[in-house]
């Protein structure tokens, strides 16, 4: 999820599409979250590692 938002973020300002910066910001914050949470031990999404 982290590296699909990097990849938006670059398609996003290569092209000029500003909803594409937009959602790869967020998958990127959400990723980041997701996997410090899994990291830190917490379930997520019933697993015990997000990966």
């Amino acid at each position: 999820m982290i590296i699909l938002g990097v990849i938006l973020l670059i398609l996003g300002l290569v092209t000029g599409i500003s909803i594409l910066w937009t959602i790869g910001i967020a998958l990127m914050v959400i990723g980041l979250v997701l996997w410090v949470l899994g990291a830190a031990g917490h379930a997520v999404g019933g697993r015990r590692y997000y990966w």
